[in-house]
């Protein structure tokens, strides 16, 4: 069973939380960072992407982790970030579009990580996690969490809602330019952390969502400061945040091609029908951000739609069977296998330059307006995966391809710090 810890949090001040409140560090470019630095000098970015205030020295360097180290110091001998007086865990709460996200800041094991208790959907690349273990071990500081999926067949993600009664303060409260509010409300109260940690004994696992790098980075720093003989009880934890499976979003990734391979538009549509049932699709409404296929998929059909020539087209075929505890057939894999891979060549989805990918919360409207521009061939619309596949493919050991998911809510960084001491 997986445990939950509360811990001696660095917080922004409350007046401050607007100005330090970040998106997170892999989000955003140095030189967007830079940008918003400029108009916000206390944003967090300072600490998560310190390399944006030192233009011209590689981003691998060690000057960028010591910066790093120094502006997070620095930003608690300022007043600007303090720390709790005892440890504590906190409610984030989400609030946008009509809907309320409530999760559980506390921290995890190490060791459930390791034991698969807190189980991955994605594979990870060497240079960002070796980018996030340098920047953990020298802030001697987790300044990101990691978004962990609970399956919830108790009510737990309602008691914790509850948790929240009308009145009650935020120590931080945040708007988003899109609207979205953002609240953190501290649980110090023994009892009631007491609570919450009974409630979560019975879970068996945790699924990371989102933060797959920031988890492999917590694991890598606690094992080498173990093997040096300089571990805590923190730095065998990392920070987190836990929401109820059936209190998260998914949006899924569209795809956006440069060219057709060669083909012309008929040629590469009559390509793909030769694979797939493809028929016209109408055109969806401009904010809408998923296509509603004309048959409703199901776990036996895979739906995708195209966008080419200004208009979109369905593309569906029946999930091949598969042996009892495999991982489920995902529609993602489907477009790699059969369509990026043999009629486009695109054969490494994570680094081919004439693949791009677009986030879940844009419209729709958006892949038509760049299509439409030239700038790309085609698009490929996805629908959501459900979070009930994305938690048994991590049950069966499998790897969703890059860019299947795109979960919220999104959470901002510097809202709530867990250090290693």
């Amino acid at each position: 069973m997986v445990s939950i810890h509360p811990f001696t949090a660095v917080r922004p001040r409350p007046d401050l939380a607007q100005e330090v409140a970040a998106v997170p560090y892999d989000v955003v470019t140095a030189d967007e960072a830079r940008d918003c630095l400029r108009r916000h000098p206390l944003s967090f970015l300072s600490v998560s992407r310190s390399d944006a205030l030192l233009p011209g020295i590689p981003p691998s360097d060690a000057a960028v982790y010591l910066g790093a180290r120094e502006r997070f110091l620095q930003l608690i001998r300022d007043g600007v970030l303090v720390r709790d007086d005892r440890p504590s865990l906190s409610l984030y709460r989400v609030e946008q579009e009509g809907m309320a996200f409530t999760g559980l800041v506390c921290t995890v094991e190490v060791e459930d990580y390791r034991t698969g208790l807190i189980r991955r959907h994605e594979l990870t690349r060497y240079d960002k996690e070796q980018d996030r273990t340098r920047h953990i071990d020298t802030v001697n500081a987790h300044t990101g969490l990691v978004f962990l999926v609970y399956r919830d067949a108790s009510g737990i993600g309602l008691f914790v809602e509850s948790m929240i009664r009308p009145g009650t303060e935020p120590v931080a409260r945040v708007k988003a330019p899109s609207g979205a509010v953002h609240q953190v409300f501290r649980v110090d109260d023994p009892a009631s952390v007491a609570t919450l940690q009974r409630l979560f004994a019975p879970v068996d696992r945790l699924y990371i969502a989102d933060g797959h790098h920031r988890a492999a980075s917590a694991v890598n720093v606690a094992l080498a400061r173990s093997a040096e003989g300089r571990s805590t009880p923190e730095s065998g934890r990392f920070m987190a945040v836990l929401f109820s499976h059936d209190r998260v979003r998914i949006h899924g990734y569209s795809r956006l091609v440069t060219d057709l391979g060669g083909s012309s538009l008929e040629g590469f549509l009559a390509r793909v029908a030769g694979r797939f049932r493809a028929e016209a699709a109408p055109r969806p409404d401009p904010v809408s951000r998923e296509m509603r296929p004309t048959d409703a998929p199901n776990a036996r059909t895979h739906v995708i739609h195209l966008y080419l020539g200004g208009r979109w087209h369905e593309i569906s075929r029946q999930v091949p069977g598969s042996p009892p505890g495999a991982p489920p057939s995902l529609d993602v894999t489907t477009l790699q296998e059969e369509i990026l891979g043999p009629l486009l060549g695109i054969a490494d989805p994570r680094r081919d330059p004439r693949l791009q990918y677009i986030s879940g919360n844009l419209p729709l409207s958006s892949l038509e307006e760049m299509v439409d521009s030239g700038r790309f061939a085609a698009a490929f619309a996805m629908q959501p995966a459900s979070i009930e596949t994305v938690m048994a493919v991590a049950d069966a050991g499998g790897i969703m391809p890059p860019k299947s998911t795109w979960f919220e809510p999104k959470l901002y960084s510097g809202l709530v710090v867990h250090t290693l001491d």
